[in-house]
C-alpha cells in the first residue's frame, strides 16, 4: 500500500464510533508507513552516494568557458504525509485508550449495579413473604440484570453463578420454581438456537477479523444465557463448539500461517544482514573509489531485497531492521568520509571562490567607476589564482562570477558610452563660445563689458562636461580669452581687486574641478587669516616693551600699522570666503 492509501484506511478507522477491535490492524499500518519510510531513506542515501565523482582538475582561466557534468547534492524533503500519518495514529491511541478507560469505568459501574441486584435478591429470598411481591420484586432484579451490560471478565463467571445460585434458591422458596424454570429454560433454548445461527452465518465471513470479533461477542453472549433443557442440551452445546472450535481453527490457521511466513521473511532479513556486513568490512578494509562504487550498488540491491521481504515478527523484525540499518548507515558514513577527504582541497576552493562571487555581486551596481573596475579585475586574478573547485562545482561557480563581472562591465561600458557622447557635444559648444569671447570687443561703459564677462562665465559653466583628455585645454583656453579682457578694462584700486576676484571665482565655477579649486581656496584664506591673527599677537605683545611715554615713537607707529594692516587682511580674507559658494 501507498503512503495516502494507509492514511485513508487509518482515517477510515478513526471514523469509526468504536476502535476497540481495531487496534491490531492500526498497529499493521503503523509497521506498513515505517516500511516504506525506511525505503524513501534508503532511496535518498542513493541518490546522495551517487552524486560523487572521478576527480579530476580543471584549470580555469578568467576568460574561458568550461562545460564539466554539474552534480547537484539533493536534500530530501520532508512530506507532509509524514506529519499526518503520525498525528492521525497518535489520534488514534488517544482515542482508544479513552475508549478502553471507559469500557473498564463501565464494566466496573455494572460490576456494581449486579453486586447491588444480588444483595437485593438475596435480602428478596431471606426477607420476603408475600409470594406476590417477592415474585414482582424477582421480575425486576431479572430485568434490571439483563439490561446491565458487561462486567469485568475475570469476575464475570462468579458474579453469573451467585447471580444463578441466587434464583435458583428463589424459586424454590417460592415454590414456583418449576414453573418459572420452565419458563426460563424454554426462552434459554430458543435464544441459544439464535447463536448457533449466527455462528453458521459467521463462517460464510471471509474477512477474519471481523469473524474474530463477532465470535467473541456470540461467545460472551452464549456464556450469559444460562441452562436449558437437560434433552436437548447436549444437542446444543455440542452444535455450538463444533461450529465455534471449527472458527477458532480457521482463525489460528491464518495465523499459524503468517506467523511462518514471518519467520521466513526473518530468516531471508538475517541472510541480508550478514551479506551486509561481510560487504561493509570488505569496503572499509580497500577503502578506494572501486571499491565504494561497487560496494554502493550491492549495497542498494541488499535494499531493495529487503523492501520485498514484508515483515518478519514484531519484536524480531524491529531488532533485525535496526541492525541493518545500522550498517547501511555506517556504510554510507564510511563512503562520505572517504570523498569528504578526497574533495577537501576542492571544498575549500568552492568556499573562497563563493566569497568572490559574492564580492563581485556586491559591486555588481556600483556607479564609483575607478574604484569598482580595479577591484574586479583584482577578483578576476584571485579567481585565477585559486585554481579549480572540482568537476562537482567549478562549472556552476564560474557562471555565477562571470555573470556578475559581465553585468558591471556591461554597465560601465553603456554609462561611458552615453557620457563621451553628451561631453563630444558640450566640447564644440565650448569652443563656439570660447571663439566669441576671444572675437569679443569691449564696450565704452566698463559695467556693461563686465556684464558681458559675467555672462560668458555664466554660460561656459552651464554648457556641462567635455572629454577628460580634452578639459584641461579647454578650460585654459576659456580662461586666457577671459584674462585678456580683464586685464584690458583697466580696474584700480578696491574696484580692481574685488572685480578680478570675482572674475577668478566665476573662472573657477567654469572649471571641470571647481569644487577642489573651491576648497584650495577656501584653504589658502583660512591659513592667511591664522597667520594675520597670529602676527597680530605678536604685533600686540611687541607693543608691551613701550612705555606710555613712546607714543611718538616711531618703531612703535610702524608696529601700530602694522596691526592695522593684518586687521584689513582678515577682513579681505573674510569676505572673500563669504562669496565663495557652498558647493
Amino acid at each position: 500500500m501507498e503512503k495516502i492509501e494507509l492514511i485513508d484506511r487509518l482515517k477510515a478507522i478513526l471514523s469509526e464510533p468504536e476502535l476497540l477491535t481495531f487496534n491490531k490492524e492500526a498497529n499493521e499500518l503503523k509497521a506498513a508507513y515505517a516500511h516504506i519510510l525506511m525505503a524513501e531513506e534508503n532511496a535518498y542515501k542513493q541518490k546522495d552516494s551517487s552524486e560523487e565523482t572521478e576527480e579530476s582538475e580543471i584549470q580555469v582561466s578568467v576568460l574561458e568557458t568550461v562545460t564539466p557534468e554539474i552534480t547537484e547534492v539533493a536534500h530530501i524533503e520532508a512530506d507532509p504525509n509524514d506529519i499526518t500519518f503520525d498525528q492521525l495514529f497518535e489520534e488514534f491511541r488517544a482515542k482508544h485508550k479513552q475508549q478502553v478507560d471507559a469500557k473498564k469505568a463501565v464494566e466496573q459501574a455494572h460490576l456494581e449495579a449486579k453486586k447491588a441486584l444480588i444483595d437485593r435478591l438475596r435480602k428478596l429470598i431471606h426477607e420476603e413473604e408475600n409470594i406476590g411481591t417477592a415474585f414482582s420484586v424477582q421480575k425486576e432484579i431479572q430485568e434490571q440484570w439483563r439490561e446491565v451490560g458487561d462486567i469485568p471478565r475475570d469476575l464475570r463467571q462468579d458474579v453469573q453463578n451467585e447471580y444463578s445460585r441466587l434464583m435458583e434458591q428463589f424459586y424454590y422458596n417460592i415454590g414456583i420454581y418449576k414453573e418459572l424454570r420452565e419458563h426460563d429454560l424454554k426462552r434459554n433454548q430458543q435464544l441459544k438456537e439464535e447463536i448457533i445461527e449466527k455462528l453458521k452465518k459467521l463462517g460464510q465471513n471471509t474477512n477474519l477479523n471481523e469473524v474474530e470479533t463477532e465470535l467473541k461477542v456470540l461467545q460472551h453472549e452464549w456464556e450469559e444465557i444460562g441452562g436449558t433443557f437437560q434433552e436437548v442440551w447436549e444437542d446444543l452445546k455440542n452444535q455450538y463448539w463444533s461450529i465455534a472450535k471449527s472458527l477458532y481453527d480457521r482463525i489460528r490457521n491464518h495465523y499459524e500461517a503468517k506467523r511462518a511466513e514471518m519467520n521466513k521473511n526473518l530468516d531471508e532479513k538475517k541472510s541480508i544482514l550478514v551479506q551486509a556486513e561481510q560487504l561493509l568490512n570488505d569496503c572499509t578494509d580497500k577503502n578506494d573509489h572501486g571499491s565504494w562504487m561497487d560496494g554502493t550498488q550491492a549495497l542498494l540491491g541488499f535494499q531493495e531485497s529487503w523492501k520485498k521481504i514484508g515483515f518478519g515478527p514484531r519484536k524480531e523484525n524491529e531488532e533485525i531492521w535496526n541492525s541493518f540499518r545500522g550498517v547501511c548507515d555506517k556504510f554510507f558514513a564510511s563512503k562520505n568520509a572517504y570523498y569528504q577527504d578526497r574533495n577537501k582541497k576542492f571544498d575549500a576552493v568552492v568556499a573562497q571562490k563563493k566569497e568572490l562571487i559574492s564580492k563581485a555581486n556586491e559591486l555588481k551596481e556600483s556607479t564609483e567607476w575607478k574604484n569598482a573596475t580595479t577591484k574586479i579585475i583584482g577578483f578576476q586574478n584571485d579567481w585565477k589564482q585559486l585554481g579549480s573547485a572540482g568537476p562537482r562545482n567549478e562549472q556552476k561557480l564560474w557562471k555565477e562570477f562571470r555573470a556578475a563581472c559581465d553585468g558591471y562591465f556591461n554597465r560601465k561600458e553603456s554609462h561611458f558610452a552615453e557620457i563621451d557622447s553628451v561631453n563630444n557635444q558640450n566640447l564644440e559648444h565650448k569652443k563656439k563660445l570660447i571663439a566669441e569671447i576671444e572675437a569679443y570687443s569691449l564696450k565704452e561703459n566698463k559695467q556693461d563689458s563686465l556684464a558681458d564677462l559675467r555672462a560668458f562665465s555664466a554660460q561656459f559653466s552651464e554648457i556641462g562636461n567635455v572629454p577628460f583628455k580634452e578639459k584641461d585645454a579647454v578650460y585654459n583656453a576659456f580662461k586666457s580669452a577671459m584674462d585678456i579682457h580683464y586685464k584690458s578694462l583697466d580696474l584700480k584700486g578696491v574696484e580692481k581687486e574685488k572685480i578680478m576676484y570675482s572674475a577668478r571665482l566665476e573662472s573657477i565655477a567654469s572649471s571641470p574641478e571647481s569644487g577642489k579649486l573651491y576648497s584650495d581656496e577656501r584653504r589658502k584664506l583660512k591659513l592667511q587669516i591664522q597667520k594675520s591673527e597670529q602676527d597680530i599677537k605678536q604685533y600686540e605683545n611687541n607693543l608691551g616693551f613701550f612705555s606710555k611715554s613712546s607714543k611718538n615713537n616711531t618703531l612703535m607707529k610702524t608696529v601700530e600699522k602694522n596691526i592695522e594692516a593684518a586687521k584689513k587682511v582678515i577682513e579681505d580674507c573674510k569676505n572673500k570666503l563669504k562669496q565663495i559658494p557652498n558647493e
